[in-house]
């Protein structure tokens, strides 16, 4: 297989059966590199979040193939493509997906958790991951006592803590203000992205192209170009 940090050969995605049938991704082929922020958008409905799902070991393809470093993802077990999205693969989403009843560090620990880490050796690495996005003084409180931005910074040091290759954004500014959007995505671009970490971000927010190195445009399921975004 190629060894990009993904590499999509006509994936095609469809629901429904006979006349019913209807295409959400079609024949899609890209490839997104390592040191890279990859940007998909285009309208509702377009395929982005189903593209999505089928690079990350969400959503199985009917036909084509993903390769993760070289590693042909929909040939594993599913067993092994759940170990894939627990151990290479960092979500954020849109609506944060926090726990109110536990504080923002054991939040953040979750991931380490389901890897079977020690409990207090989870929570300091989670300690440390709050650091890094800067809400340190706030690993003790539940995340109904931050601001949006805050729990969006919370979720992106849960989506880190456990070193994942690759990060999945799904629509991470849609619930934030103009402002503190283009904050978080200036944040994830320079302290985030790494020569050894692809970012890939479905987004509708045009504020924060400015962040990404290449936006994939989409639209009816298929790739319709590519824009240059900042220098990799």
């Amino acid at each position: 297989m190629p060894k990009g940090a993904i590499v999509a050969e006509k994936l095609t995605r469809w629901f429904g059966v006979g006349e019913a049938r209807t295409y959400a991704v079609k024949e899609v082929s890209f490839e997104a590199n390592w040191g890279e922020m990859l940007y998909i958008v285009g309208p509702s409905g377009s395929g982005k979040t189903t593209l999505l799902s089928m690079i990350s070991g969400i959503l199985r393809p009917n036909s084509g193939s993903v390769a993760v470093d070289g590693r042909d993802l929909w040939s594993l077990s599913d067993d092994e493509i759940a170990d894939f999205r627990l151990n290479t693969i960092g979500f954020v989403f849109q609506d944060y997906h926090l726990f109110p009843r536990l504080t923002t560090a054991e939040n953040v620990a979750i991931p380490l958790i389901l890897q079977k880490r020690n409990w207090s050796e989870a929570l300091s690495t989670a300690a440390q991951c709050l650091e890094i996005v800067g809400l340190g003084d706030k690993a003790q409180l539940p995340p109904t006592k931050l601001s949006g931005g805050e729990q969006q910074r919370v979720a992106i040091a849960r989506a880190i803590v456990h070193q994942p290759e690759i990060l999945v954004f799904d629509e991470p500014t849609a619930s934030l203000d103009g402002e503190t959007g283009r904050k978080i995505v200036s944040f994830v671009k320079t302290d985030i992205l790494s020569a050894k970490r692809c970012i890939i971000m479905v987004t509708h927010d045009s504020r924060i192209f400015e962040y990404s190195n290449r936006i994939m445009e989409m639209e009816d399921g298929r790739i319709t170009g590519f824009q240059q975004g900042q220098t990799v």
